[in-house]
């Protein structure tokens, strides 16, 4: 049970959904600290209340009140997350993927991926160079190991 715990904290997917957590708490606060700074003290002045939240307010008996003003900042605050997402990641990412699959369909690769030198190649480069630059051996013994 513990095995099958570990390989399932250690998935990509796992990892990759924690980030994006955390990116999208921060991007929240970030479209969040705009809407509130920016949009909500504008369009308040158009109704003459101090915030979006206080303004459009419905008063009710007993001293309550429907706020409408807190649903537009809400609503506000939502077409900015969607815009700024589309914008920002899925039109470049759709645009990326149109441009791989016109590569693709033309034969040409996406990216060509050279396959990465490791120590042991590396060694065995030098080891190749020494043997070439050493003087020749006799003809019966093969290079040493």
């Amino acid at each position: 049970m513990i095995n099958g715990f570990k390989e399932f904290i250690m998935r990509g997917n796992v990892i990759d959904l924690a980030v994006a957590v955390v990116i999208g708490t921060a991007f929240t606060a970030l479209v969040t600290a705009i809407v509130t700074s920016i949009f909500n003290p504008l369009i308040a002045s158009i109704f003459s209340a101090e915030s979006l939240a206080d303004s459009l307010v419905l008063p009710l008996r007993g001293g309550d009140g429907i706020l409408f003003g807190a649903v537009i900042g809400a609503l506000i605050n939502f077409l900015l997350i969607a815009a700024v997402v589309y914008f920002a990641i899925v039109l470049p990412l759709n645009k990326l993927k149109e441009a791989q699959d016109r590569r693709r369909n033309a034969g040409i690769p996406a990216a060509v991926v050279v396959d990465p030198t490791t120590e042991l190649d590396l060694l065995t480069e030098i080891r190749d160079l020494l043997a070439k630059n050493a003087a020749p051996a006799a003809p019966d013994q093969g290079p040493k190991h």
